[in-house]
């Protein structure tokens, strides 16, 4: 709770210490909608850890083609599918140019990928609901759409932040984004602690409408934030 506490302190210091410009200001407000959904988005995306890896090892069948592996093995997919498609997205983008998305709409797709993950869980935890381990796919295919959603915000978050930051604070931005990334962690181990203590489909179902839901109203707000962004992307 310490750390909630003080993220809240810190951006209320941010909009009250400084003499801000009005480019300034409004490139701050930007920061703090990018900074609350990617919060938000780390907060799902770290359930990798937790709660992916209790489903894995109680609810997942751990073997393909009669080939046994131990469940901590599906913690290796996000690694290789982001060796695999980070070239693929870097070639959509600069393919793309100018009309690659903008940073907000990059963060909106990051949040409905993540949830979509979720999403896809909600069926095979009703499958799993009888004791019956699920097929690994489920949890293969949730790992790519997690991918996909990390690939689409992390490598775009820590630039939009430095380039909308204030000079003087530059670097303190840098130091922003791994706060949302922090307090995602903390977030999201609250969510974990709810398994096993709430049906899995109504858990995965809240995580995944909280995701996906985020990710709508991003996108909404993608027009107003990209003119408080300025003529940064």
């Amino acid at each position: 709770m310490s750390l909630v506490v003080l993220t809240i302190a810190f951006f209320v210091w941010l909009f009250l210490a400084g003499e801000w410009t009005a480019v300034e200001r409004k490139r701050l407000y930007a920061i703090l909608a990018l900074f609350l959904a990617a919060t938000l988005f780390w907060s799902e995306f770290e359930q990798a850890g937790s709660t992916l890896n209790l489903f894995a090892d109680r609810a997942t069948r751990t073997s393909i083609l009669g080939w046994e592996f131990p469940s901590g093995y599906f913690q290796s997919l996000q690694p290789l599918f982001i060796i695999t498609l980070a070239p693929v997205f870097a070639w959509i983008w600069i393919r793309l140019g100018t009309r690659q998305p903008s940073s907000p709409a990059k963060f909106a797709l990051g949040l409905i990928f993540v949830g979509s993950g979720f999403a896809i869980l909600v069926v095979a935890a009703q499958l799993a609901g009888n004791g019956v381990k699920v097929s690994p796919w489920w949890l293969v295919i949730t790992y790519l759409l997690h991918t996909l959603g990390e690939l689409s915000l992390s490598p775009v978050g820590m630039s939009a932040f430095t380039k909308l930051a204030p000079a003087r604070v530059a670097g303190l931005m840098m130091g922003v984004f791994y706060l949302a990334i922090a307090g995602g962690n903390f977030i999201g181990g609250r969510l974990a602690s709810l398994y096993g203590s709430m049906p899995l489909p109504q858990l995965f179902g809240l995580i995944a409408g909280v995701g996906i839901g985020g990710g709508l109203i991003m996108f909404a707000l993608t027009p107003p934030i990209k003119r408080l962004m300025g003529d940064v992307n």
